[in-house]
This record gives structure tokens, sequence and C-alpha cells, in this order.
């Protein structure tokens, strides 16, 4: 398969994340550590001025840590410089681990090649960009009953599972992540179904 070319770097959490995007993207990827981050003044320091000359793209794994860790650099990168990529929720165990992680659910270094790489073609430079879908947007949230009204946030969580997305997300970060993945006439249809 063919390298993505994607045209921002990509923060991941570890370096088997990294090695496992390494081997589908071209591009550069930087590993935070883990919760390493929290504590390496420098890193955040490079992340800070990197993000000054290049929007950064993140991508943690769905669980807790993963949340922590993209909360943090969401707190240190303004948001208009850190685009998110978000890791569906699949049952599983990395094939290097003995254990499931606390989760029980596959990080990055665990997700298939394909759907990582679909994941990251909104990121594509122009040869292998995506035609451009029509966008969901806060108003259409709140007409399907996913945000602002009585049991949205239940509505969201149950499509978030349908949809493989973390049911931990806000509504702002399952606006970003569904105008990645999806266009508005697909998920209208979804919502029908609910």
């Amino acid at each position: 398969m063919k390298k993505l070319r994607i045209k921002y770097p990509c923060i991941v959490e570890g370096k088997y994340d990294k090695i496992k995007l390494d081997s589908i993207l071209e591009g550069r990827i930087i590993d935070t550590c883990g919760f390493g981050i929290f504590s390496d003044r420098e890193k955040k320091e490079m992340f800070i001025a990197l993000s000054k000359k290049t929007p950064l793209i993140i991508a943690t794994d769905s669980d807790g840590a993963g949340l922590v860790i993209r909360n943090y650099m969401k707190s240190i990168i303004p948001p208009h410089r850190l685009f998110h990529v978000y890791i569906p929720e699949i049952k599983g165990k990395e094939k290097r681990k003995s254990e499931p992680s606390r989760a029980g659910t596959l990080g990055v270094e665990g997700m298939d090649s394909n759907l990582l790489r679909d994941l990251f073609l909104p990121y594509a430079d122009s040869d292998d960009a995506p035609m451009q879908k029509s966008a969901i947007t806060k108003t259409d949230l709140y007409l399907m009953g996913l945000s602002g009204t009585d049991n949205s946030a239940e509505k969201r969580k149950e499509l978030c599972k349908l949809l493989s997305l973390p049911t931990n997300i806000s509504s702002a970060a399952f606006l970003d992540a569904v105008n990645m993945l999806y266009d508005k006439e697909y998920i209208e249809k979804i919502v029908e179904k609910l």
C-alpha cells in the first residue's frame, strides 16, 4: 500500500503508535512519551513553537489516558492550530501485549491500517485528498437532537457507538469527528434510525 502523505506533523501518545503510523503515513510523527509530556518542558515548548509554524494533528487512543493527553495538548495549542483525529472504540488487545488495556479497546497501534489511512485522508496532500463533503454545523446537531435538547447526550453517545467513535467526547469534539469522517446526509440517515 502506498503511504499517505500528510500535510501537518502528527502527535501521538507513544513509540508504538508512532511505529504504526510510520508504516502508513509519510510525514512527521512525534510522540508525547505518554504522560511524560506533563514533565517534559522542552517537548512542550517544541509543540508550542511548532504550532506557530504549522497546524498539528493529534491522534490519541480513545481511552481515559488518551483523553487526558488530548486535553493537555488542547490547553497548550490554540484550537485553530490543532486538528483532531479520533480513534474508534474497538474492543480488543494489541498483539504485543499480554493483557488488554484497562478500557479493553484497541489504541492507535492496534488499529487496522486501512481504517487509520481513511481517518487521515482529510489531512493528505492534494493528490490524496478526498472530495469535499457537506459539513454538519452546530445548528444541524441541535435540529437532529444531538445537542442542547433533552436526552441529546444519550442520543449522541448511542450514535458514537454506531459510528465506532469514542463515547466520552464532547458535542464539539463529536462535531469535529463526524465532519472529518462522514457527510451530513449520511449522519441524518443514521439519526433517523435512532
